[in-house]
């Protein structure tokens, strides 16, 4: 399976959650999430690939200027309606990139770093999952919605656990 792909399947599983939730679900406040809501991981997931598309064209990326779309946090819709335009764009060709990052929240000075637009769909496939396990959290609070097993989880721990698994059924 191509890093594509996995982002399809990852993004396909938070779609089929995210259309069982209404607005209220998608946008309530939830004290396990520090008051936030499933809404705004979702945005925060769909913008970083947003960014990652507008830096393809531009050549360099940061994830930094993320517009913050309230419309994304406060519509399941709006973002399933995205996430199905990323999924449609994800098969351009690999190229160089610039990742322009600051990491130092007393200044604006900007890191460049390179790297290319593989990397940075395998480090948004990554930084997905790990939103996704933070929206299961959200979605066990707030709604009786059954996901799947591996909702929120890497692949290489679904694996490690297979494995585990394999090794006690063979003692």
């Amino acid at each position: 399976m191509t890093i594509q792909q996995s982002v399809q399947v990852i993004f396909q599983q938070l779609e089929d959650s995210l259309v069982q939730l209404s607005n209220e679900q998608y946008c309530k406040r939830i004290d396990t999430l520090s008051g936030a809501t499933i809404g705004q991981h979702v945005r925060h997931v769909v913008e970083m690939f947003v960014c990652l598309q507008d830096g393809y064209v531009t050549g360099t990326v940061n994830y930094e200027k993320r517009k913050r779309d309230i419309t994304i946090e406060s519509s399941n819709e709006v973002a399933v309606n995205l996430m199905q335009h990323i999924n449609s764009s994800l098969f351009a060709e690999n190229k160089e990139l610039i990742l322009e990052a600051g990491f130092d929240e007393n200044s604006f000075e900007l890191n460049r770093i390179p790297t290319n637009y593989f990397r940075e769909i395998a480090y948004n496939l990554e930084h997905a999952i790990h939103h996704m396990a933070l929206i299961k959290i959200g979605i066990n609070q707030v709604a009786d919605i059954t996901l799947p097993e591996g909702y929120g989880v890497a692949s290489s721990t679904i694996k490690y656990r297979q494995q585990l698994t394999n090794q006690i059924n063979q003692a």
